[in-house]
């Protein structure tokens, strides 16, 4: 078994793609996007994950989960307080249907992204 260490810096300079190498040097294809409008809301990229998973396209569903969440992040916050973080109810939501989708729970997952829809719809987001 091989082990690797890496340092912070270390972890900085590498890409993404870097570190998501098999150990057969491969790069891993990106997920598949969902194919959205420029300027769309999080509460499109829900409904496109929702669409996406009910079809059994389960990469491209976690792609929309992920721009889902990285729109909800975005966000003004004042000087100094950068480092603390969202209070928006439905990051935790797409967060646990991410951990669902990746433990191939199909359900849970639906249930929690129309559940994101319903709270991120009500923020008018």
């Amino acid at each position: 078994m091989r082990a690797l260490v890496l340092s912070a810096p270390l972890l900085l300079t590498l890409g993404a793609a870097a570190m998501a190498q098999p150990a057969t040097g491969q790069v891993l294809a990106p997920l598949p996007a969902p194919a959205m409008p420029e300027g769309a809301k999080p509460s499109d990229y829900l409904h496109a994950a929702l669409g996406a998973l009910t079809a059994g396209r389960t990469g491209e569903a976690q792609a929309a989960l992920e721009m889902a969440q990285t729109r909800l992040l975005d966000r003004s916050v004042p000087l100094g307080q950068t480092d603390s973080p969202s209070e928006n109810p439905t990051i935790g939501q797409i967060t646990q249907a991410r951990q669902a989708l990746a433990a191939h729970d199909r359900a849970t997952c639906l249930n929690l992204i129309q559940t994101a829809i319903a709270s991120a719809t009500a923020q008018g987001l």
